[in-house]
C-alpha cells in the first residue's frame, strides 16, 4: 500500500497564482486544496483538516496574517506565509502570529515544493528522548504524548515551538548554538537566518511565560547561543 500523500491547503486572491501553485504540488505528489479567500480557506480547513496551509498574506477582507491568528485558535497545524515582498518585519510578523515558515514571491517551482517537505519533514520527525519525561522547576515535557506543562497548564505549541524546545532540553546543561538549532529544526539550507530562530524563541518564551531578561528555562549566552539547566 502506497503512503497517504500529504494534504496541503493553499489560500491566494490570484486566481493564476493559485493555480500555478496547486499544479506544482500536485506534480511533487502532494493532494492540494484551494481557497481564494480568507473565510473559505477557514471553512476548508474546518471540513477538510489538511496536512499544511500555504497562505498568502496580501489579500482582501481578510488577510494572511487574520487567517494564521485564526487557525491557530484551534489547531497547530504548519502554516508557510507567501509574501509577495523580502521584507524582514513582513516576515517576522508572520512568524510572531504562529507561521512555521515563509516563502517569497517571485519563487521558483522547486523551492515552493522544497518548503513544503521542509516543513512537514521536520513536523514528523522527532528524536525518541532517553528519558519519557523532563521536569525542570514547573516545566514538565511528555515526550511519549508530546505535551508541555507549565504550572499545571497544558501549553498549545506550535510543532515547531516543540521540537525547539524538545532539543534544547534534551540537551539540557549544554549551550546550543544558533546555527545548531536551525539546523536541526528548520533544515542545514536555514542556517545563517537568525531572525527565524530569534523570533521563535521570543514566541516561545512567553509561551513558557519567560522573562527575556531574566529566563527560568531558556537562557541566552550572548555570542555563543542558548542553554536550558540541567535538572538536578
Amino acid at each position: 500500500m502506497s503512503p497517504k500523500k500529504a494534504l496541503v491547503l493553499v489560500v491566494d486572491d490570484d486566481i493564476r497564482m493559485l493555480r500555478m501553485m496547486k499544479r506544482i504540488l500536485e506534480l511533487e505528489g502532494f493532494q492540494v486544496l484551494i481557497a481564494n479567500n480568507g473565510d473559505t480557506a477557514l471553512k476548508t480547513f474546518d471540513k477538510e483538516t489538511p496536512d499544511l496551509v500555504l497562505l498568502d498574506i496580501m489579500m482582501p477582507d481578510m488577510d494572511g496574517y487574520t487567517v494564521c491568528k485564526r487557525i491557530r485558535e484551534f489547531s497547530q497545524v504548519p502554516v508557510i506565509m507567501v509574501t509577495a515582498r523580502g521584507d524582514d518585519k513582513e516576515k517576522v510578523e508572520g512568524l510572531d502570529i504562529g507561521a512555521d515558515d515563509y516563502v517569497t514571491k517571485p519563487f521558483s517551482a522547486s523551492e515552493l515544493a522544497a518548503r513544503v517537505r521542509a516543513v512537514l519533514r521536520r513536523i514528523g520527525s522527532q528524536e525518541k528522548p532517553h528519558d519519557a519525561i523532563f521536569s525542570y522547576k514547573d516545566l514538565v515535557i511528555d515526550f511519549t504524548s508530546r505535551r508541555v506543562i507549565v504550572n499545571n497548564e497544558e501549553l498549545k505549541l506550535t510543532s515547531t515551538e516543540y521540537k525547539l524546545l524538545s532539543y534544547i532540553s534534551l540537551n539540557a546543561g549544554r549551550v546550543v548554538t544558533p546555527d545548531q538549532l536551525l539546523n536541526k529544526v528548520w533544515g542545514e539550507e536555514y542556517i545563517g537566518a537568525p531572525h527565524l530562530l530569534q523570533v521563535n524563541i521570543a514566541r516561545l518564551r512567553r509561551k513558557l511565560g519567560d522573562d527575556a531578561k531574566k529566563p527560568d528555562y531558556i537562557l541566552t549566552r550572548p555570542g555563543i547561543g542558548y542553554i536550558m539547566t540541567k535538572p538536578a
